[in-house]
């Protein structure tokens, strides 16, 4: 059984230059320039106060889904508790929604009303 051995590829041609082109007849040059992207929207995670969850637990919290030492989490906690909020950190939106959920989600589970925003920063 003979058979026809496997023909090689050619080359690919190279593109046509027409004198014309060359020297700046009818061709057109379109510079690059370089994009300029924003970065992206930041939100700000915010734990609200209220009567009924106790302060240990919010300092809990604040370490736990912040990664806050325990005086920097207990000086969250004073802000919230004088203020009536408290800014636990600054993340992209995905993040900061993630965030709110893992912090509402522990706070019902463990049956406070803790109350987690996000807010976009300006």
């Amino acid at each position: 059984m003979a058979s026809k051995p496997p023909k090689t590829p050619l080359p690919p041609k190279a593109p046509v230059f027409k004198p014309e082109d060359a020297n700046g007849g009818d061709s057109v040059v379109l510079e690059r320039r370089p994009q300029k992207t924003e970065p992206p929207q930041m939100y700000q995670v915010v734990l609200l106060n209220d009567d009924y969850t106790p302060m240990e637990f919010v300092v809990v919290v604040i370490q736990e889904f912040f990664n806050k030492d325990r005086e920097t989490a207990t000086q969250i906690m004073l802000k919230i508790h004088l203020d009536g909020k408290g800014v636990c950190g600054v993340f992209s939106k995905d993040v900061a929604s993630t965030k709110v959920d893992q912090v509402t989600e522990a706070a019902r589970k463990n049956g406070h009303p803790l109350q987690c925003v996000c807010e976009p920063i300006e």
